[in-house]
């Protein structure tokens, strides 16, 4: 909703703080996320809240389920499957409850079983989470601005190629 703003812009100047204090400091760089993308996100219904135990926001990710044209180019690998597939986008943590990745990655596989994401080189928190989280590294993609990440992908074992 509009009025989360307040609650998700501050989640995702925690997670760039935490992610140049942890090895990424070119990940999220010029203000990105921008307020007007998240805003943009909110009124496409594609921006979700992970909500605590104690009612407070505790993390925010992105979730289409669609083809995401960043996804069409693999550099170095392939997908592990095709067909319809949701896609994780700027997963943040504001730092205040632990398990909230694995939480959002979750209620995503609730909605369905073949999901994508990628990061940064730098981003290892993120890389060691999706490992855990039951991701497989598939390749390089590019993004908008033509820079390089690595994208996973997990499936249903009934679904590879």
């Amino acid at each position: 909703m509009p009025e989360d703003i307040g609650s998700i812009m501050p989640i995702y100047d925690t997670a760039r703080r935490f992610m140049a204090d942890n090895g990424n400091p070119g990940q999220w760089t010029g203000g990105y996320p921008s307020e007007t993308l998240i805003r943009s996100e909110i009124a496409a219904g594609h921006s979700f809240l992970c909500v605590d135990d104690d009612g407070k926001v505790a993390g925010t990710f992105c979730f289409i389920i669609g083809e995401d044209p960043t996804y069409r180019v693999m550099e170095q690998g392939e997908w592990l499957a095709d067909g319809p597939y949701g896609t994780i986008h700027r997963l943040a943590s504001g730092g205040i409850s632990k398990g909230v990745a694995y939480a959002c990655i979750d209620w995503c596989w609730e909605k369905i079983h073949n999901l994508r994401i990628d990061t940064h080189a730098d981003n290892l928190v993120m890389q060691s989470i999706l490992d855990r989280a039951g991701f497989v590294r598939c390749g390089i993609i590019r993004t908008d601005d033509g820079s390089p990440r690595i994208a996973y992908q997990r499936i249903e074992s009934g679904l590879r190629k």
